[in-house]
């Protein structure tokens, strides 16, 4: 397993960094079908799905703004409509932009269409249907550190079969991405959240049905994409076993404010 290389933080420099975080724009990933949560989560976008009352994407908006982050564009697509409805332009300190996608555009596609709105560098971007515990700023400190393009973060998990894996060389950089069920057993994958620069999201066609995972990562290997496997607690809604779940993890495991 690789062994995660620390670039520790002194507290002035924590400071600085808080302080570059707070002026980052970050985006969520919200416009996925969610087809295979139909049978349970039917009439309204996958992002809107109810864990313990709320919507799933109250937690990620709750992470971000306790992260100290201002601005947050939620790049929408199925019955995208609902969710605007439901946040408005303001959410517990944090300004609410909305990038709706009038024809299925994939993670990749409707980052980019989204891409105006992103006035920052890096951007901040995570999967509207997982979350991860993370430290924000230590992220954002090995993303300047290692002088990265884009950065992953990455979780580790007993079985891989399910996301596909992650492989790292000594330094942290990507060395190459595994398919769904090409190989069982523990391992570090993906965990939707990322550090992307404006070189590597001008890269991504306009107007196309792309994926970000599938197709545009993989381009970026050996071009400045790194890995940062971070030890926090991992939950991704995209199946009815593990929604079923998500409400008990969030309970015992996530500090959020239901303010």
């Amino acid at each position: 397993m690789f062994k995660e290389r620390m670039i520790y933080i002194t507290g002035h420099n924590r400071l600085t960094l808080l302080n570059k975080l707070s002026k980052i724009t970050a985006a969520i990933l919200a416009g996925g079908l969610g087809t295979r949560l139909r049978s349970v989560v039917s009439g309204r976008p996958k992002v809107l799905a109810e864990v313990n009352n709320r919507p799933f994407i109250a937690y990620l908006l709750d992470q971000l703004s306790q992260a100290g982050v201002k601005k947050v564009v939620l790049c929408t697509g199925y019955l995208g409509e609902q969710v605007k409805a439901t946040f408005g332009e303001y959410y517990k300190g944090l300004t609410l932009l909305y990038s709706q996608e009038r024809t299925t555009l994939g993670t990749g596609g409707a980052l980019r269409l989204a891409f105006p709105l992103l006035k920052s560098e890096p951007v901040l971007v995570l999967n509207g249907d997982s979350f991860y515990q993370v430290d924000f700023i230590n992220f954002l400190n090995q993303h300047i550190a290692r002088k990265a393009t884009a950065s992953l973060l990455l979780a580790e998990v007993p079985d891989v079969s399910r996301y596909g894996s992650v492989q790292l060389s000594m330094n942290g950089e990507i060395t190459s991405f595994e398919e769904k069920s090409k190989k069982i057993g523990p391992g570090l994958i993906n965990a939707g959240v990322y550090l992307l620069n404006n070189t590597f999201l001008e890269s991504i066609p306009v107007n196309t049905n792309i994926s970000l995972e599938r197709e545009t990562f993989p381009l970026w290997i050996n071009k400045g994409l790194y890995g940062f496997h971070s030890k926090g607690n991992f939950l991704d809604i995209g199946i009815p076993q593990d929604y079923a779940a998500a409400g008990h993890f969030l309970k015992t495991t996530i500090r959020v404010s239901t303010n």
